[in-house]
């Protein structure tokens, strides 16, 4: 649907209930760090250097360091976004691509990757961030973060079957509908992307939307009756090529998200895909509360409370302080994954629950925090360096060990939540550094090295949103407390 400007009431009404539901029990959790204004940081307006005298509307953030290579790799982060704004024969206006070998938008990610550049967009001077006219990026008068950001979320929800089912990609052959492939969900995307714009359209459309998906996935994605979401395929959680999924199909019988493939072993219930499901939820009760369907915010709640507690139940091992997937043969598949980070970005693990606080403590330093484990030198690795499944030497696109951009770009969703600042920083420090050193912008890196896999072209559009994004935070942590917190050793 066109966008639409609403009226000053209804828009007025809208902010209203935004607010609301913000501060209500019910809301999910506030933008994430990345989302905020920055209006301590120092900023000033990008000047021209080729044309002295000039200056855009844009604000060129405060970087960590004066070295001018973090202006230049800015600049070419920057160049890469606009670059991947494109178009696909699916849908009527310009995404955000996700690039390099990727011709299109998936669900586990697109909608995110919207969401954060449309939190970049004061810094991205508009005659950078729009397309140029008869280019394969576009036509007219160009796209702005903040379109492409909705139009990532859009797409998903104009070409959504009449049964409910969302599409897993949007891209230049086809709209995939073979897997369900979700991450971050798209209704908490959604949601926090109406809140930063005050698009009511936005909000009603993924409202209606993600309730349909998620009554799809009750219906095809839990046919073992648990109340937890089943995985079918690798693609489902997008993990390709990991050991998680070793001896099972990429796709769904037939390209069909409905068919499970027949084998004993299938399906999984899966804790990150329930995640999903969780976070989305949430979200779909703070957007509710907004829209001041106040019983079925309540109704929302109360199943986003049952799904957590199952995984919980269910899924977390505590001899090990990891998540797994439990097989049809009710075999935990016991691979240590980035599954256990996807996870925590739903925030599943409720710090002001007691035991809920000692398992995150335990997640976090046996796992996540444990430099044998997943901090490496450039975290966050996708598979434990000390499990035997982690897979050397790293071929391309492999979530089998390769610290992957997605899984930085994620980071912030949980780690300051969770008390992790300082440790954010770090990680924050460490992706900068590698993508200075290396000055392009690609899909993974040697979690030990830092150096990044090879085969594949670079314009990898979370490595430069992770730059952006990154860079700008380091800056304002350098604003406020100086060099020292955001150079602190790995340690």
């Amino acid at each position: 649907m066109p966008y639409l400007k609403a009226s000053t009431q209804s828009r007025r009404s809208f902010l209203a209930g935004v607010a609301k539901a913000a501060g209500a029990a019910l809301a999910i959790r506030p933008l994430n760090m990345l989302a905020q204004d920055g209006a301590t940081q120092a900023a000033k307006p990008y000047k021209d250097e080729a044309n002295p005298g000039t200056e855009s509307k844009a604000d060129t953030p405060a970087f960590p360091s004066a070295d001018a290579a973090w202006k230049r790799t800015w600049d070419a982060a920057i160049a890469v976004l606009a670059g991947n704004i494109r178009s696909v024969p699916g849908y009527s206006r310009p995404v955000l691509f996700e690039g390099s070998t990727y011709q299109g938008i998936w669900q586990e990610c697109g909608p995110h990757e919207g969401l954060v550049y449309a939190t970049l967009a004061k810094h991205i001077r508009p005659e950078l961030a729009r397309t140029k006219p008869g280019t394969t990026s576009g036509t007219g008068p160009g796209t702005t973060p903040v379109e492409a950001a909705r139009n990532n979320h859009m797409a998903f929800f104009e070409l959504q079957k009449p049964d409910g089912q969302l599409p897993a990609s949007v891209k230049t052959t086809e709209n995939g509908f073979g897997q369900i492939q979700m991450v971050v969900p798209i209704a908490a995307t959604a949601w926090e992307l109406a809140q930063l714009t005050g698009d009511e359209e936005l909000l009603a459309a993924a409202y209606s939307s993600c309730s349909r998906w998620d009554a799809w996935l009750r219906q095809y994605r839990d046919t073992r009756k648990t109340g937890l979401v089943e995985g079918f395929c690798t693609y489902d959680t997008g993990h390709d090529n990991s050991p998680r999924w070793k001896g099972i199909p990429n796709r769904c019988p037939d390209a069909d998200a409905r068919r499970c493939p027949a084998l004993a072993s299938m399906p999984r219930l899966c804790p990150d895909l329930s995640a999903t499901v969780y976070g989305g939820r949430i979200a779909l009760a703070a957007m509710a509360k907004a829209l001041g369907k106040t019983a079925e915010a309540a109704r929302w709640q109360t199943a986003a409370e049952a799904i957590r507690r199952l995984i919980l139940d269910k899924l977390y091992s505590a001899e090990d302080a990891a998540f797994y997937d439990l097989d049809a043969q009710g075999n935990s598949v016991r691979v240590r994954s980035d599954v256990i980070s996807r996870v925590l970005g739903e925030h599943v693990l409720d710090l002001s629950d007691a035991r809920d606080k000692a398992r995150f403590e335990d997640v976090w330093t046996r796992q996540l925090h444990n430099p044998r484990a997943f901090w490496a030198p450039y975290p966050f690795s996708s598979i434990a360096q000390d499990d035997p499944a982690f897979v050397r030497p790293i071929p391309r696109n492999s979530w089998g060990g390769a610290s992957q951009a997605l899984t930085a770009l994620r980071a912030p969703r949980w780690m300051a939540h969770y008390g992790k600042q300082a440790e954010l920083n770090q990680l924050m420090r460490r992706w900068c550094e590698a993508i200075l050193r290396h000055g392009e912008f690609r899909q993974q890196m040697d979690p030990q090295t830092g150096d990044f896999t090879q085969p594949d072209p670079g314009g990898y559009s979370p490595a430069a949103l992770v730059f952006l994004a990154f860079a700008k935070s380091l800056g304002q942590s350098w604003d406020k407390a100086g060099r020292d917190e955001v150079a602190c050793s790995m340690g």
